[in-house]
């Protein structure tokens, strides 16, 4: 593991100035969080909060680990790993393609990026309230746990293309093609 005085290597630097140049997009908050230590000798972290109508319905977080010596089993020196929650409407408890569903979309957003190792889950969580002090009645949480290698160290497409993951498990329409988003600034 590389120390806090060391100088981060310069696909690093790299990786952190696409990062500040990814959009934002325009219902989902960025802001950047500390990096887990022990996935890499060089780490960023983003948190996301996805709102529509005015309500957090989605959030997630992005880590992009660098390590200069190759990872075999990343098939390069750097890998992504991302989480995307929601609360969803219950008719997703009864739907078992809903997982299916919900990979299709990260495989489209990251379609246009060049990555490779990708891999991850997909996880319902139905709760069923009952008694005095809790909310009756069925809510359905879903999580995606994705990583993947980018082929470069233009991480931006890839904070893009997670972003439009949150979005969809958040119920936001797509934006046109063409729109470049304008979204809030990052803290």
């Amino acid at each position: 593991m590389a120390s806090p005085t060391d100088s981060p290597p310069r696909e690093f630097q790299q990786i952190l100035a696409s990062i500040s140049r990814a959009p934002a997009h325009p219902h989902i908050a960025l802001q950047e969080v500390p990096a887990p230590s022990r996935l890499a000798p060089f780490a960023v972290a983003i948190s996301a909060d996805a709102e529509r109508e005015g309500l957090e319905v989605a959030s997630g977080r992005i880590v992009v680990g660098f390590d200069p010596e190759e990872h075999p089993a990343w098939g390069g020196t750097t890998r992504i790993i991302a989480l995307t929650k929601a609360i969803v409407e219950p008719e997703v408890a009864r739907d078992d393609l809903w997982a299916h569903v919900a990979w299709s979309w990260l495989e489209d957003a990251l379609a246009p990026t060049d990555c490779h190792h990708l891999g991850g889950t997909v996880t319902k969580v139905v709760n069923e309230g009952f008694g005095s002090g809790h909310q009756s009645g069925t809510s359905v949480t879903v999580e995606m746990r994705a990583t993947w290698s980018p082929g470069s160290t233009d991480i931006a497409p890839h904070i893009e293309a997670w972003q439009t993951l949150l979005a969809s498990f958040a119920g936001i329409p797509p934006l046109p093609d063409g729109v470049t988003p304008l979204g809030p600034a990052r803290a």
